[in-house]
Order: structure tokens, then C-alpha cells, then sequence
């Protein structure tokens, strides 16, 4: 592609670089000028126009923009994206329902090392989105890009970005409960954890309060409904041995893990009862605030196995934001 200014004699057919006012109307960049335009801006006393000229075998932005999505995201429905419409050099691609975001880093660092005006911005991997969350952007920055470039950035990117769909639908929450505990306490846990559930799609199935004993949550686990068991403890879990994942243990089930590198949200476990996994909550769970739960929730909703391995990567980033409620903050007042 040519660009610079030219004899206003030799514009037309060009691409406007800039924008410019015209007889009381705006000619915006990016508009090809006609013969009309020409002659309007010559009766203006215009002598040159920056302007750009693609060479033979260059494809205008949004024709380039159409074809590079569509081999990012060949099959839409296939990969929970649905692709906009073209609008200068944009394509925007978002999220068709709920789930957590699958890519390709090493597509994508291909496609963006191929030519600087050939351009895919996305969210970082595994970020939860909802229905109609911006995921990515292609954004073609010239007026027109090389044919043979953009061939490439195709072949580079071909169905490198998707959805992981959430795939349980629901799942069940097991309360503990400690002699002196307010009732408020239990209430705002099963309101929070409803309201999580539900950004993700699924119901909270069913809720039940026993007391904070291993036989009594033992006897209450094999009833309690829902793809996912969530429990959370009127005492905070301490040790892999505690009262939680011993009563995960009585009730048939195994404990995999305790304790996870993210803060909020270090006393979590993690285990298995038949074909359910477990989650056992930290204290924080019972704020709205984004803690390490709402990690290791989100891909058990969608599927994906969380290993110790992942756990441990999790504290890369771990570090969230404070929550007031915690009788323990990380740093006290000075």
C-alpha cells in the first residue's frame, strides 16, 4: 500500500487518510474519494490530499477483518464466539453463552508477528465470560494489508480461539454449623453462593445446615443434590485431616488437596465423591469478591480437571484483592 499526499489531480479512487470538513459535511478517513469529492474540494481551493493507495493484491481492512476472524473462529457455534459485522478494520468476537476462555497463546503470538497492522487482541486465558462478553477483537490498523500477509496470519490463527461451555448444570451446598453462630452467617453463604452459580449459569440445586461434625456431614452428603458438592464450615478448615475432608472421607469420598497459593482463598480442598467433585470453601467464599474458589469452581463447572499442578500455577497472579470481612487481614493497621 502507497501512502502520502498527492496532487488533489491524483486522488481519486484513493483512501482519505485523515478526516476533513467538506462543504459543510465530513469526509471521514477511510472514505474512497470520488470524482464529486474531487471536484468539491478543488472549488475549496484544496491542491493535495494525504492519502492511501493499496497496491494490486492488497485487501481493504474490513475484507481482510471478515476473512481473518472467520479462521479464528471457523464454526461459531462450534466455538460459543459469534463474529460482528466489519466496521473499520474491526471485527469483534464475543461470547455466546457462559464459560471460560480457550486459546491457542502460541496461534496468537504467530498471527501478531506476521505484520504489525494485522492485529487479534483477546482476554487472557481461562477468564470467565458471560453471554455476549467481548473475547477478542481482530483489528486490521491500515487502510489495506498484503493479500499474502493476511494468508498467512490465516494459517497461523485457524481456530485458535473458543469457549470452554459450562457443562454442570447445578450443584449443592453443605453448611456447617458451630454452637454461638449467628444465623446470618449460613443465610449470606447460601446467598452468595447462589449468586455465583447463577453468573455461571447453574442452580444452586439444594442447601442443607448440619452441625460441625464429620459423621453429621457424612450423613448429609449422599442426599445432597447437584453436579458439584460445595462445602463450607462454621470453622474454618485447618488441616487435610480436619472436620470437612473427614467427613468427605466417612461418606465414601477422597480428599486430593488442601490448601491452594491463592489470597484470598489459601484454606480451600479439594476432593472427590463418586463422580462429583468436591469443593470444600473458604471462609471467603461467603464475600462476592473474586477469591481462589472462584477459580477451581469455574473449571470444574466447565469440565476441565484441576490438578495440584494447576493449583500451585494458580498462585502466578494469586494475589487478589482484600476482603474486609476477613478476621485476619493480611496487614494490620498501622
Amino acid at each position: 500500500m502507497d501512502f502520502g499526499p498527492v496532487p488533489l489531480t491524483e486522488a481519486e479512487g484513493a483512501i482519505l487518510a485523515h478526516s476533513r470538513m467538506l462543504g459543510g459535511r465530513k469526509l471521514s478517513k477511510g472514505h474512497q474519494l470520488t470524482a464529486t469529492d474531487i471536484a468539491a474540494l478543488a472549488a475549496e481551493g484544496v491542491a493535495r490530499l494525504i492519502v492511501a493507495r493499496p497496491a494490486p493484491g492488497d485487501l481493504g481492512e474490513d475484507a481482510a477483518a471478515e476473512r481473518l476472524a472467520a479462521a479464528l473462529v471457523p464454526d461459531e457455534a462450534a466455538a460459543g464466539l459469534s463474529r460482528t459485522t466489519a466496521f473499520t478494520g474491526r471485527v469483534n468476537l464475543k461470547a455466546t453463552g457462559p464459560g471460560l476462555v480457550d486459546l491457542d497463546p502460541a496461534a496468537i503470538l504467530a498471527l501478531n508477528r506476521i505484520d504489525p497492522a494485522i492485529t487479534l487482541a483477546t482476554l487472557a486465558p481461562l477468564t470467565r465470560v458471560a453471554k455476549g462478553t467481548l473475547v477478542g477483537t481482530v483489528k486490521i490498523i491500515a487502510y489495506a494489508v498484503d493479500a499474502a500477509s493476511l494468508a498467512a496470519a490465516e494459517d497461523a490463527a485457524r481456530d485458535a480461539l473458543r469457549i470452554h461451555p459450562v457443562q454442570c448444570r447445578s450443584a449443592g451446598l453443605l453448611l456447617t454449623e458451630v454452637p454461638g453462630q449467628a444465623a446470618k452467617l449460613n443465610a449470606k453463604a447460601r446467598e452468595v453462593t447462589a449468586r455465583r452459580l447463577r453468573a455461571l449459569g447453574m442452580d444452586l440445586a439444594g442447601v442443607v445446615s448440619v452441625a460441625h461434625e464429620a459423621d453429621a456431614i457424612a450423613a448429609a452428603l449422599p442426599a445432597l443434590p447437584g453436579d458439584i458438592v460445595l462445602i463450607l464450615t462454621g470453622s474454618a478448615t485447618s488441616d487435610l485431616h480436619d472436620t470437612g475432608p473427614e467427613g468427605v472421607r466417612a461418606a465414601g469420598g477422597s480428599v486430593a488437596r488442601f490448601g491452594m497459593p491463592v489470597d484470598p482463598g489459601n484454606l480451600l480442598f479439594l476432593g472427590q465423591l463418586g463422580a462429583r467433585p468436591v469443593i470444600g470453601l473458604p471462609g471467603c467464599a461467603r464475600s462476592p469478591a473474586l477469591n481462589g474458589a472462584d477459580w477451581v469452581l469455574e473449571r470444574l463447572a466447565c469440565g476441565i480437571e484441576v490438578t495440584g499442578d494447576d493449583l500451585a500455577m494458580m498462585g502466578v497472579g494469586g494475589l487478589l484483592k482484600e476482603i474486609p470481612i476477613r478476621p485476619q487481614p493480611r496487614e494490620r493497621e498501622a
